[in-house]
């Protein structure tokens, strides 16, 4: 348990310095911007300057970095993990819609997707860059919210029980376990899969 909630600890303080170090690039480039709207002002280029405001604000619209769910703890989780995948060089591909409100509570929603992701990106890291990557689907399926993660992966895992076989040692996959007592507590369905290059779980929660 200390190990884990040790690793949770870590893993949380990488997330907020990731984010710090984002927000200060934002700020780093603001205040170039600033600067040169202003001397364009100054010297009377006003048609120049009305430009670089289109382009700043063109650029703005084409960041990707920000999912919008419609949940608003669900972005919260989601883009904390992906701009921190991003920052480890994982290709990350996100497709996500999640209802405002659910049965499920937010802290046990956090918690499953948090611990996937971690999960993610800690089998991304054992592979050279280039060759890591992390798919993310959630969808409403009838009455239910489906969720699936895929991520590279090395050779194929071998199964016990409702798990796969980590070379972490016993103590690793206590994350996993507590994921799959939220899901069977939240009446879920959850499944998982190794093949040669990648690992997927997916799962199922009532709406």
């Amino acid at each position: 348990m200390n190990e884990y909630q040790n690793a949770l600890v870590e893993q949380h303080y990488a997330e907020i310095e990731n984010i710090y170090r984002t927000m200060r690039g934002w700020k780093h480039d603001w205040h170039n911007h600033i600067q040169a709207l202003s001397a364009q002002l100054d010297s009377g280029e006003y048609k120049k300057a009305r430009s670089y405001l289109d382009e700043i604000n063109q650029s703005i619209l084409t960041i990707d970095t920000v999912i919008k769910t419609g949940n608003t703890m669900a972005d919260a989780i989601l883009n904390s993990k992906i701009s921190l995948m991003k920052s480890k060089e994982i290709e990350v591909e996100a497709q996500a819609q999640v209802p405002s409100s659910l049965s499920v509570p937010d802290v046990d929603l956090c918690i499953i997707i948090g611990n996937l992701l971690d999960n993610a990106m800690e089998a991304c890291a054992k592979l050279e860059p280039g060759n890591r990557f992390v798919h993310i689907y959630i969808h409403v399926k009838g009455a239910m919210l489906y969720m699936s993660f895929t991520n590279s992966a090395g050779k194929k895992q071998h199964k016990i029980g409702n798990l796969f076989l980590s070379s972490k040692g016993s103590d690793h996959g206590f994350g996993l376990k507590r994921v799959d007592s939220l899901v069977e507590k939240n009446g879920g369905y959850l499944t998982r899969a190794s093949e040669d290059g990648g690992y997927t779980t997916e799962v199922t929660l009532p709406l």
